[in-house]
């Protein structure tokens, strides 16, 4: 009896244990594909109205521009990590919505990464653009024929005057009082690619200090039109990382880069397919219309 009541211990336990196995392996699996294949984000504001409404729930494809790699342990404590970024099967265009980490989560004067924060828009330009925004319409390279992010937002702000707006919305990066870039004349910024060399006289220092410094690792000064590595004049530098610049659709009530400058490229998450579940923020119904609807 005592050798067959060990048998069943053993075989409950032989089974306990393969239970443990298996759901470890499960879990981790499920962990690994949302770190690094796909993502879901419930959205909680209205900037990207009307193609992203709050109470949708986006799906996040990671690999279309290739998955991150990267320590996740020292990324969740607020280290400064190496990111490495497998290849993707498409680049990132104009006019992708995009999901990337929030350049500044607690301050605008430097750029982080924190892993709990994320931002959703659309990439106005890439790369090797030149941006501009002329009487509040988008345009890329001196191309006036072509349009990008919400044409009927641009429209209405491009009839509405700075006394129209809300207090803090009118003036614009890098908030020089020379240059007095706004929402509606704004630029020209080049938007650079790794391995672009760019002189550093005083607008290009104002434009591109904080991602030189994020680049660098530490902050930077400039003094007498002049950016400053420690006591060394930067005369010119080069870049190691690509930039793009993001846009809400509701372009009069969106925190995007008209207001906090470039992304750097190991911020970005992966691209916005498509949403996968929406509901009414309050009352929590199911907005069955927009369930499955590709984002474009």
């Amino acid at each position: 009896m005592k050798s067959e009541q060990r048998n069943v211990i053993k075989r409950i336990g032989n089974i306990g244990l393969n239970i443990f196995y298996y759901s470890s392996i499960l879990v981790f699996g499920f962990i690994l594909l949302r770190v690094f294949v796909f993502g879901s984000y419930r959205i909680p504001t209205d900037s990207m109205e009307p193609a992203i409404i709050p109470g949708d729930y986006v799906l996040v494809n990671k690999l279309a521009y290739g998955a991150r790699l990267f320590d996740l342990f020292d990324a969740v404590e607020g280290k400064k990590v190496n990111i490495r970024r497998a290849p993707g099967y498409t680049r990132i265009k104009n006019n992708d919505v995009v999901v990337f980490h929030i350049p500044h989560p607690d301050t605008w004067d430097r750029i982080e990464m924190d892993m709990s924060k994320y931002f959703i828009k659309r990439c106005i330009g890439v790369p090797g653009d030149t941006l501009r925004i002329i009487n509040g319409f988008y345009v890329i390279n001196a191309d006036t024929g072509k349009r990008y992010g919400n044409i009927a937002a641009e429209r209405q702000l491009s009839r509405t005057t700075k006394e129209q707006l809300p207090d803090g919305v009118f003036h614009a990066f890098p908030w020089d009082s020379t240059l007095d870039w706004n929402i509606k004349d704004f630029g020209p910024l080049y938007i650079p690619r790794k391995g672009d060399k760019i002189v550093l006289d005083r607008t290009n220092s104002l434009l591109y200090k904080k991602i030189i410094e994020w680049e660098k690792g530490y902050p930077l000064t400039l003094g007498k039109d002049t950016l400053w590595d420690n006591a060394t004049p930067l005369p010119s530098y080069i870049f190691s990382h690509n930039y793009f610049f993001m846009g809400g659709d509701k372009v009069e009530n969106s925190q995007d880069s008209r207001y906090w400058g470039l992304l750097p490229d190991d911020l970005i998450v992966g691209k916005a397919s498509f949403i996968w579940k929406s509901e009414e923020p309050y009352s929590r119904k199911i907005r069955w219309n927009r369930v499955f609807k590709k984002i474009e």
